[in-house]
């Protein structure tokens, strides 16, 4: 066999040989491209290719593969909506142009190739490689771990499978085939992976604005800076105006119930999971004359059952939770707001993990709360109320805290407020793309229910009505919940567990809120997997 070394491309030479090669291959033997006099083909994409190449002691080129990280990829001008294919990664490079002179084929040549790409890539800090495999070589490719996806692409003589490679299964695979063992190439190490519906991971310039000096809220300086977050939450939300209270999201609640009170005599709660069971008890604090209307938890709300509640009482107000935090079910609000508009009554919704995670729109909607945590990845401790329409009038005897009205003439400062907080919260509504944040939590959140179910791990919440940003998982009854939890903080992975609602129903949640390790979700599954075993065994140990 011909001696050879991989290495990168370097000379001008080398990129005359890779054109050669690249019109040998996919004009001449494949009809990829149209034949010219030249015999020479220059990729599209060739100023941003990072190319991977084996050469002989003579410095001729025997086989060669093309390395590219920018979006938009070629793949993503062959399939529409590329991203709906792919697994949750950190970032994702394309290997292309894989091209061995006939001479080496069946050799080890194309194998170094793609092992000398592979450390390459990871070295770059991606996780994830797209490839386009000839249909010829498809047993090859899933020995060396990459996954099909999509349809064929290509023309007729050139078909390509889409396919992608994680390192996960590069280490555990493509690493043994291509002969580099176990160490030939390091596995992914991630920092401890926050999966919690708060705290969020923060953008850096949230994390900087909490650190500047403080300033008195008393100062212009405050006041507009409280100014801008508000008008920026009314432009997502398409609120008339916006409060900032000091407290958490429980305190706009308590706002909330105050000011029903001066929207009509009876109301109508929904409940079905632990949030809406809060709002039925905040209700009864506030002395509010009410119907609590239940569902099991995890289970939506059907549209007869809550127009039936509602005529049965003459409600004034309806009052629930849009995304229920402690299953992971998002209650339909545009049915909600069908509701309430054909009977005439006020709606108010509990939107704390809501806001920033799923499209909202405050049109049909009287008052709604949120909070500075969760969806918008600020910090804890401003609690939102939104308003669709003016504010009701307050009620005889509401405390000064507790009164709506306050706040808002006050400009959100009627008492002592942090400075620190809004600015963070100002930094984090700049940096928040709802639409995009959404998408991408979509896609994850499919992948991961999907995932967890095929490794026989149930999911709470139905499909139809699943928060991309909360997936509540059921432990086996054999197992602890906490204990679970517990194992997995050892393998770097902080999941919602610690809550009493969740600890009594052996729950395990994981929130993609923020900006969570996207590359991390990835190996979650196995991870969960690995945990379970790991306290089956200790139990067993212990019995």
């Amino acid at each position: 066999m011909t001696p050879y070394r991989i290495k990168l491309a370097e000379t001008d030479a080398e990129r005359e040989q890779i054109h050669a090669l690249n019109y040998a291959t996919f004009v001449e033997e494949i009809p990829q491209h149209v034949a010219n006099a030249r015999r020479r083909l220059v990729d599209r994409f060739d100023a941003e290719n990072t190319y991977v190449i084996g050469v002989d002691a003579s410095g001729t080129v025997l086989g060669m593969l093309a390395l590219r990280a920018r979006r938009p990829f070629s793949l993503d001008q062959k399939l529409a909506n590329l991203d709906d294919y792919l697994p949750p990664h950190g970032s994702a490079c394309e290997l292309r142009l894989l091209a061995v002179r006939p001479a080496l084929r069946g050799t080890r040549l194309l194998r170094d190739l793609l092992a000398f790409a592979a450390r390459r890539a990871v070295q770059d800090g991606h996780d994830l490689g797209l490839i386009s495999g000839t249909t010829r070589q498809l047993d090859l490719y899933a020995h060396l771990g990459c996954v099909p996806f999509g349809p064929l692409v290509g023309v007729e003589g050139a078909r390509y499978q889409p396919m992608y490679l994680t390192l996960e299964a590069f280490v555990a695979r493509g690493g043994k085939a291509l002969g580099l063992g176990a160490g030939g190439v390091a596995a992914p190490v991630h920092k401890p992976a926050q999966f919690l519906p708060g705290p969020v991971m923060p953008h850096p310039a949230v994390r900087e604005s909490l650190r500047q000096a403080a300033v008195s809220h008393r100062g212009q300086d405050f006041l507009e800076l409280a100014d801008r977050a508000r008008r920026r939450l009314c432009e997502m939300t398409a609120a008339q105006d916006a409060a900032l209270l000091l407290g958490s999201g429980t305190l706009a609640n308590e706002v909330v119930a105050q000011a029903l009170r001066g929207l009509g005599r009876r109301g109508v709660v929904l409940a079905n999971g632990e949030f809406g069971e809060r709002l039925i008890d905040q209700a009864g604090r506030a002395g509010l004359q009410f119907e609590p209307l239940s569902r099991p938890w995890g289970e939506p709300f059907r549209e007869e059952e809550i127009r039936a509640a509602l005529r049965a009482t003459g409600a004034d107000w309806l009052w629930a939770v849009h995304c229920e935090t402690s299953t992971g079910v998002v209650n339909d609000l545009d049915m909600l707001k069908r509701i309430a508009a054909t009977a005439r009554c006020a709606l108010c919704v509990d939107c704390m993990s809501t806001l920033g995670n799923l499209p909202f729109d405050m049109r049909g909607v009287r008052l709604a709360t949120a909070s500075s945590a969760k969806g918008l990845a600020a910090y804890a401790g401003i609690g939102i109320v939104l308003l669709g329409a003016a504010a009701p009038e307050p009620a005889p005897c509401t405390p000064s805290y507790l009164d709506l009205s306050v706040w808002l003439a006050h400009r959100s400062a009627p008492f002592t407020h942090s400075s620190n907080l809004i600015a963070a919260l100002c930094a984090a509504l700049e940096h928040c793309d709802v639409g995009r944040q959404h998408a991408q939590a979509l896609r994850d959140t499919r992948w991961l229910r999907d995932a967890l179910r095929a490794s026989g791990i149930e999911v709470l919440a139905p499909d139809a009505c699943a928060s991309p940003a909360i997936t509540t998982l059921c432990v086996p009854r054999d197992v602890p919940s906490l204990a679970l939890a517990t194992a997995m903080e050892g393998a770097g992975y902080e999941l919602s567990a610690r809550s009493q609602y969740l600890v009594r129903r052996n729950w395990v949640q994981v929130a993609l809120m923020g900006a969570y390790d996207r590359a991390a979700l990835r190996a979650l599954p196995d991870a969960l997997l690995q945990a379970l075993a790991a306290c089956r065994a200790r139990q067993d140990r212990a019995a």
